[in-house]
């Protein structure tokens, strides 16, 4: 098809070269492929790593974290309050990431079923569910001492803000039960998605944490605390039944 341009013909579409159409054609058919792969339910189950991504996301709750985090850099300039939310990102993914990957060799080096850590798990998330349904801090995220101390320290980011903080006994549990549950090489990559995003929000969060203080107040940030607290204890009791049906099969 041709256009009519300054009393001359020129064509509307530019015509492809071999080398283009080459080109062309090898991102059609890896888009072909990534679309397949991607919404292919037998590869791929959603459900439960949307679930996953919604169990991190509410025990790791960089928001709860905020006031903490204010409180610990208040010292600091602008430039270092930067740094330090980027510290405490990066840690937080190293750590997450190194639990799933060997969180079950790890169980299974000490002879610790699978299940039985899920009901221990569970538990422990179901305590700080409670706990976080009264908007208050966990003990085992952090200890009064371990505060103190670290308004010693010069770096923060890796402790106690990334260890126990946000990357804590209950995070990592919950991260080794979810990769374990995992039968496709596909949901496992999901799960490190799911660090990855909570560890880039934990960033985020961070670096704008005197903003969000200020526009969500206690009272903002409290609610926001009590409904993640709701769906951590709701995942919490779904995973002591599943491990305690696993364990004594007569319960199912």
């Amino acid at each position: 098809m041709f256009v009519k341009s300054n009393g001359s013909l020129l064509p509307l579409f530019i015509p492809l070269t071999h080398s283009d159409k080459r080109l062309h054609s090898m991102f059609g058919v890896i888009s072909t492929v990534v679309t397949k792969l991607l919404w292919n339910e037998k590869m791929v189950d959603w459900i439960p790593i949307l679930k996953s991504l919604t169990g991190i996301l509410a025990i790791v709750n960089p928001l709860f974290a905020v006031p903490i985090f204010v409180g610990l850099t208040v010292r600091q300039s602008p430039l270092e309050q930067q740094r330090t939310a980027k510290v405490t990102g990066v840690s937080v993914w190293v750590v997450l990431i190194l639990a799933a990957l060997i969180g079950e060799l790890s169980l299974n080096l000490l002879g610790i079923r699978i299940d039985s850590f899920r009901v221990a798990g569970g538990i422990l998330l179901l305590l700080m569910g409670i706990t976080m349904l009264h908007a208050q801090p966990s003990g085992s995220r952090r200890k009064p001492e371990e505060i103190k101390e670290a308004e010693a320290k010069d770096n923060i980011g890796v402790v106690p803000l990334a260890i126990p903080i946000m990357a804590g006994p209950g995070a990592i549990s919950l991260v080794i039960l979810d990769y374990q549950q995992m039968v496709h090489w596909t949901g496992q990559v999901g799960i490190c998605v799911n660090i990855t995003i909570v560890s880039v929000l934990v960033w985020l969060t961070f670096s704008a944490a005197k903003r969000i203080a200020n526009f969500l107040g206690t009272t903002g940030i409290n609610i926001i605390t009590r409904l993640m607290g709701l769906l951590l204890a709701a995942l919490a009791v779904e995973l002591i039944a599943t491990g305690m049906t696993k364990l004594f099969p007569g319960l199912a």
